[in-house]
Formats: structure tokens, sequence, C-alpha cells
């Protein structure tokens, strides 16, 4: 059996420290842009395990070499803004790039109320000069099946809940939500945390759902009791409503999972508002890796999800679905990891 692939073995390849190869994997700051694409491509070479795919599969160069007519504009189509907290900022980014450098053009648009509610495309979208269509933050089941049904190759990054079932027609992008959800409920049951909630709308989107569903079935197999008043599931985007759930609560758990970072520090200060003194008691887990969860205090225990492995896999079910677009659906879960602070190592 072949050793797997280590950042040490990158690191001596390339003759660097393996700090710069961690860096560069983990689209860390700090790095140059050229010395980053050197590591990537070495680690995609060696078969990283982050990267292994890429180098088993079909490499972005072949579409360029192999397809000189290749080219056109891939639409973004998503519902809010992406901030660069948001986690898929920095892979959309690496896409953009990659994107270019193959002839293709990114153009974004923006999906308001009005045309989820009237099952249309923005007004800047053109289906006949769109070669493909990169969904982000899009989530309302009607609307998504329209996408789906449009007839122009899609790739949906996360996509809307459906209680288990297939989440859209189309191809999917997952961050692993399971693993390190499941791996932290462990950890806290062996230190005797048993009084475990979650915070978040589990119908909000796929991978709110299959956090909450990880958390349930750790808790399951652990056969641990989950108590329903430990449960806050409320409507996305309202934090005035957690602030309520959290300040009348009188009694709290040992540990909350949060559906995201931004879940879990609002929830955090909710907490604080009413006795800072519970942030001392009560231990926080988010979901994402954002630069705020490094600041916030305490700082937030969290799950890193790695936006350039992302990249890699979006750029490759798109351009594989553009080549082939009657091959069947494919949904790629990339590897997350899990990161522990100051929020729940007390």
């Amino acid at each position: 059996m072949n050793r797997r692939v280590t950042i040490q073995d990158i690191a001596d390849a390339l003759g660097v420290s393996r700090n710069t190869v961690s860096k560069a994997i983990n689209n860390s700051e700090g790095i140059a842009d050229s010395t980053r694409e050197k590591i990537l491509q070495k680690a995609v070479e060696m078969g990283y395990k982050q990267f292994s795919y890429v180098s088993s599969l079909v490499s972005l160069s072949s579409f360029k070499n192999d397809t000189p007519e290749i080219g056109g504009e891939v639409a973004m189509l998503t519902s809010k803004i992406l901030g660069k907290s948001h986690f898929a900022s920095m892979m959309i980014d690496k896409i953009h790039e990659e994107l270019a450098q193959i002839g293709y053009t990114l153009s974004f648009h923006h999906v308001s109320e009005k045309n989820v509610q009237s099952l249309t495309f923005p007004k800047t979208f053109h289906p006949d000069r769109i070669a493909a269509v990169i969904c982000s933050e899009v989530f309302d089941l009607a609307y998504c099946d329209m996408i789906c049904n449009s007839g122009i190759p899609v790739l949906f990054l996360d996509g809307p809940a459906r209680n288990g079932r297939r989440s859209v027609n189309a191809d999917m992008l997952m961050m692993d939500n399971r693993t390190e959800i499941m791996s932290f409920v462990d950890h806290m049951l062996e230190r005797n945390l048993t009084k475990i909630g979650f915070i978040g709308d589990r119908s909000h989107c796929q991978s709110f759902w299959e956090r909450h569903a990880a958390f349930r079935a750790a808790m399951k197999i652990a056969e641990v009791h989950v108590e329903d008043k430990f449960i806050i599931d409320y409507p996305d985007n309202t934090p005035e409503l957690l602030r309520e759930r959290i300040t009348q609560m009188d009694e709290y758990p040992d540990v909350f999972i949060c559906a995201n970072d931004f879940v879990a520090i609002d929830a955090m200060r909710a907490l604080a508002e009413k006795d800072r003194s519970l942030l001392k008691k009560v231990r926080f887990l988010g979901f994402d890796d954002s630069h705020e969860s490094r600041i916030v205090y305490p700082a937030l225990s969290t799950v890193h999800i790695h936006s350039q492995a992302m990249a890699f896999s979006a750029l490759h079910l798109l351009m594989t679905r553009i080549k082939e677009p009657d091959m069947e659906y494919r949904t790629i879960y990339v590897e997350t990891n899990l990161v522990l602070r100051e929020s729940t190592e007390f």
C-alpha cells in the first residue's frame, strides 16, 4: 500500500518550510501568490489527500489544450453579496482566476426576491450566451428546480434542504458536514459533557440540514438523549429572534453546536448580554473557520473548509458537465477539519 503524502513531503520536494506549505494549502495569508501556486501544483502532482482527485481526473490545462474552441460566459447566480468572510469568497476568487486561463469569463447576477417569486432569471442574465451556471446561496426549492430545468449546465455550491432527499437534479459541491461534527460530539462526551444542543435553521440549506443530522446521529450512536429545550431552530437571518430565545432560556446546555460561525457569534453575544460569566460555562462550536471566528472572544472552535480544494472540485465538475451534458449527476464532498479553540477547551 502506498504511503500517504504529507505536508512535510511536499515541503521537502520544493525545499520550503512545512509552515509555508500549510499556509498555501489552507489558503492563509502571508504567502506570495506565485509560491502558493507552485505548492498547490506540487500537491496535486504528488497526490496529497486534499487534491488527489484532481490528478486522477481531468486537469484544467487539458480543457484549454484539447479543446481550442472552448470559452464563453459562466454565470454566478447568488441571492446575496458574498463578503470576504463567507467561506465561498476565496473559492470563487480562485474559480474566477482559473476560468479566465481557459477562456471563460465569470459574470455575477443577483437573484432578487422578485425573481424567486416569479421564477425568473435576473434581467442581466442572458441564457443564449451562458455556457454554464454556478449557484451560490440559492436555496429556494422551486427556484432551484427552475434553474435545473433550464437546459443550461449547472453546478450548485450547496443547495436547498429537502429532508434527506436529493437536493437538486444537478451537480453539487459540498463540504463534509458530518465527519467533524460527529468527531466533536464524541470529544465532548469523552469529557462527560452530555448536555449538547444545536442552534440553526436546519431547513435553510442542505449543509445546515446535514450538520444538524450529524449532531443527532452522533448522540444517538452514543445513546445520549437530546433535550428539545436545547435545540434552537429559528429562521435564518433573524438574529433578534435568536437573541430573544437565548436570553429567555432558564437552563443552558454544556455545549451548543451552531450551523455556522456567524450563528455561533450571534449566540455568544446574546449570552454575554444576559450574563458574561455564562461564556465560561457554555461552550460553542461554529462551522466555516471564518476570520471572525479567530478574533471573537473567546476564540471560536469551528470546522475549517478548504477553499482551494473546493475550487478545484468546482472547476472539474463544471468543465466536465459542459463537455458531457448528459452524464449522471454528481455530488462531491471535500474534506473539512475540526479546529478547537478557547470557546470549547475549558
